[in-house]
């Protein structure tokens, strides 16, 4: 599974016209990440980054609910509020291979 994050673009680290890359804000954790995909991004504007590339600009609005839910998510696998695998009823998932005896 692929996860792609919002965030602000803080400084252009390399502002080239062939290679711009710029440090990126999520969070308080400040990554550098190549615009190669975006060359329209500027300081300040939200882009969603995956693999150490920014692959789309998106509005603030929507990158700071982006942001909150993933928040929301990681509160909500931090409490015992999500089981941590599948029901504990004795037996095995649909598709597990039978127990053998021993």
């Amino acid at each position: 599974m692929c996860l792609a994050i919002p965030g602000r673009i803080v400084r252009l680290v390399e502002p080239g016209a062939t290679s711009r890359v710029a440090e990126v804000d999520f969070s308080g954790v400040r990554k550098t990440v190549n615009l190669v995909y975006v060359p329209e991004a500027e300081v300040g504007d939200y882009v969603i980054v995956h693999a150490g590339f920014a692959t789309s600009k998106i509005e603030e609005r929507e990158a700071l609910e982006a942001l909150e839910y993933a928040g929301q998510l990681s509160a909500l696998a931090e409490s015992d509020s999500v089981p941590a695998g599948p029901p504990a009823t004795g037996e095995s998932p649909p598709g597990a291979p039978s127990p053998t005896p021993s």
